[in-house]
């Protein structure tokens, strides 16, 4: 009975100390290769043409770090460790990050839908309705002012069509001014005078202390259909833009190929950096792409293109890493290879 009593307790003590492996979770996120999936039944084109082979979106994989992924971060290549709040400010849930990440990438399908239809000579038209609050910084003059999903429809007085305008307009003030923004929040309409104040990791850049997305209706002709799931983040721009124009357009971009890639993309078509592209080689590989666009941020020292080149050295990788500023660059590319 004695003997029995101890093992009862060695194992509830082994138990807890596995669930608290597996399921306390430190101040650290952690962030690793993920997948590469292909394009084709995510984005569906009505009446598109079809292409024998693949463009993919490649993700990462990443969370709040419990004890035995910090572990295995120590020791595995491609796993990064970050501090919570590099990811998340401070007073930011983990639903509002989500949440945040979600219309990040909701933005992303809309800039890709622009960049393809307009190359492909497709209808489009685009009505800006004012920009989102996604997140307010917390300390900054915003924080007791404004909300997330609050609707801005102007400052000062002038109509605010999309997030540039009034990061353009607030760029040009100093310190200690204010600004009157008019928002919409459910039901009703309200102004809100706001103060602005150094950003406390730059301060030599002044603003209110949000972060933007621009609400825009864009509809196309034809339809498209974009089937993302709860993969967020702006980084897969590109890659939708090349998926919905090869389907728009009868010849064949991918002749076969198995093309991965990751930037984010704007409505004139340019390509930006994005982080982690080291694990997105990675996953990259692991599927099997030959080809890799990666941003090249006009040719800069460790520019996306440059890390990327030197990851897949270090795997040995055979798949092509191409750099690309626009678009267009991509579709060149592709055109003539």
């Amino acid at each position: 009975m004695q003997i029995n009593k101890r093992t009862m307790i060695a194992v509830v003590i082994t138990a807890v100390i596995t669930a608290l492996l597996f399921s306390y979770q430190l101040p650290y996120y952690v962030y690793k290769p993920g997948s590469a999936e292909a394009l084709d039944p995510v984005i569906e084109v009505e009446g598109g043409y079809a292409s024998s082979g693949d463009m993919h979106l490649v993700t990462i994989r990443g969370g709040q770090a419990t004890i035995v992924q910090w572990a295995l971060a120590q020791i595995r290549p491609y796993y990064e460790l970050m501090p919570l709040e590099q990811v998340r400010p401070e007073g930011v849930s983990e639903e509002e990050y989500f949440h945040a990440q979600l219309q990040m990438m909701e933005s992303s399908q809309e800039a890709a839908q622009v960049v393809a239809y307009e190359e492909a000579g497709k209808d489009i038209d685009i009505q800006y309705e004012g920009v989102y609050v996604m997140q307010v910084m917390e300390g900054m003059p915003a924080t007791d002012r404004l909300q997330s999903g609050d609707r801005i429809i102007e400052v000062d007085g002038q109509e605010v069509k999309e997030s540039t305008d009034l990061i353009d307009y607030v760029e040009e003030k100093e310190a200690g001014e204010s600004v009157s923004l008019l928002i919409e929040r459910e039901d009703g309409t309200l102004t809100r005078e706001v103060e602005l104040a150094p950003f406390p990791d730059d301060e030599e850049r002044v603003g209110i202390g949000i972060s933007l997305v621009t609400d825009r209706s864009v509809e196309v002709d034809p339809n498209v259909t974009v089937e993302s799931g709860d993969i967020g983040g702006p980084s897969a721009g590109l890659m939708f833009s090349l998926e919905i124009y090869d389907q728009l357009i009868e010849k064949d971009l991918t002749d076969g190929r198995q093309i991965a890639g990751t930037g984010e993309i704007n409505y004139e078509g340019e390509v930006g950096r994005i982080g982690g592209i080291d694990k997105k080689v990675v996953a990259a590989d692991n599927e099997g792409a030959s080809i890799f666009f990666a941003p090249n941020e006009e040719g800069a020292e460790e520019s996306n293109y440059e890390v990327a080149k030197q990851t897949a050295e270090e795997i040995g990788t055979d798949m092509e890493i191409v750099p690309v500023t626009s678009f267009e660059d991509a579709v060149t590319y592709l055109e003539k290879n």
